[in-house]
């Protein structure tokens, strides 16, 4: 199904069957420059948060987490993180669970972005499906790079 999502990437359809696909209700695609994130899409992301994710920092956030660590970043209650990487400002979505992954170079060395997914209620993703968002940001790169 990876090949089907990305065919309209950047679109809020290709979006929306993103995130049907993983019982979501808000995702975001951010492309890398430089240091920064830019976003490419989002949806389920209220008006007022809009400004916040428009440009992201590498190591702010979920999404700047894990393009800085270039590993997953996973919160199971946005909600109650104590951990300091969600902002207070991302509580705002309503979301409770949440996933973002980076978008790697098809060599692995650069980060091109982060793909990021949540849910309203608390949630811990199953290796499974973090690995098929992985697969997903696989497919995003090699779009990007075409």
């Amino acid at each position: 199904m990876t090949r089907e999502l990305t065919s309209g990437l950047g679109s809020a359809d290709w979006l929306s069957a993103l995130l049907a696909d993983f019982d979501c209700q808000t995702g975001t695609l951010h492309r890398a420059d430089g240091e920064w994130l830019d976003l490419v899409v989002a949806q389920g992301v209220p008006d007022q948060l809009m400004p916040m994710i428009t440009r992201i920092p590498f190591g702010k956030g979920i999404a700047g987490a894990a393009a800085a660590t270039r590993e997953p970043v996973e919160l199971c209650n946005l909600q109650q993180d104590l951990g300091g990487v969600a902002k207070e400002g991302a509580r705002q979505t309503k979301v409770a669970g949440s996933l973002a992954v980076p978008v790697f170079s098809s060599n692995g060395e650069v980060v091109l972005g982060t793909l990021g997914i949540g849910k309203v209620v608390p949630y811990d993703f199953s290796d499974a499906e973090k690995e098929r968002l992985a697969e997903v940001a696989c497919e995003v790169a090699r779009a990007w790079e075409a």
